[in-house]
């Protein structure tokens, strides 16, 4: 019985440590980084990422596993919102650890589903799955020392170039929020678009920030310009009206 138990608890050890050397170099791509590629299949086919987007803007939005409660009101949210975000060029991607049979039936159950008392969705953007866990170490979410997949809730948003361009987290027991994802994605064109920054809390139609003077002497020279556009906070903070 003792011999027993030293060889299940050598095992258990072993899986484990073999678990964590392999994940050890795992590590979160950053932002300004192209985004890893792969090729998988999902609920709209075999998906070849990012080439079948490219040009377009994307979010990569992961999950643990189907028919996790959270995760569930976060699809059926981003659902709601697949117009808002085609308005804006971007596309949707969503990673499960599952395999595609537990994500085609977790669609169909979505599909069905009243939240918040809204009408039934249905969803257009692809379920992927990610069973052999490649997509999400890919993206570094299994984090070193973790024998599981609960970690596997990160967005990344990208770019029309591929480049990674903002990353979030969450824990298992938090609900991510679709509004703070959209601005973001929101935010991040208008900073392209228009050279210019987005301070705390900014919404569209608010004003925006410009890039700071280098020097006092540079504030004056700007100041000078009496542009009635732009309004001093201090000489290294300037806000400007988007019209």
């Amino acid at each position: 019985m003792k011999r027993l138990l030293v060889i299940t608890l050598f095992v258990l050890f072993t899986s484990n440590y073999l678990f964590s050397q392999e994940n050890k170099e795992v590590r979160i791509p950053l932002i300004g980084e192209t985004a890893p590629s792969f090729t998988a299949e999902s609920t709209n086919g075999k998906i070849t990422f990012p080439d079948d987007y490219y040009g377009k803007w994307k979010i990569l939005f992961s999950h643990p596993a189907a028919f996790t409660p959270v995760c569930s009101s976060e699809l059926i949210e981003l659902a709601a919102m697949q117009k808002d975000f085609d308005k804006l060029d971007t596309k949707v991607i969503v990673v499960s650890t599952d395999g595609l049979n537990s994500h085609i039936a977790w669609k169909k159950s979505m599909e069905s589903i009243r939240y918040n008392d809204k009408e039934t969705v249905k969803m257009t953007f692809p379920l992927i799955s990610d069973n052999n866990l490649e997509v999400s170490k890919k993206y570094g979410m299994i984090h070193s020392y973790s024998s599981t997949t609960r970690d596997i809730r990160g967005v990344f948003i990208i770019d029309p170039n591929d480049k990674i361009r903002a990353i979030f987290f969450y824990p298992m027991s938090v609900g991510r929020n679709m509004d703070e994802i959209k601005r973001t994605i929101m935010a991040l064109q208008m900073a392209d678009g228009k050279n210019v920054l987005t301070p705390a809390n900014w919404l569209p139609g608010k004003d925006v920030l410009i890039p700071a003077p280098k020097t006092e002497a540079d504030a004056d020279k700007l100041a000078s310009k009496k542009d009635p556009d732009l309004s001093e906070l201090a000489w290294y903070m300037w806000l400007k009206k988007i019209k």
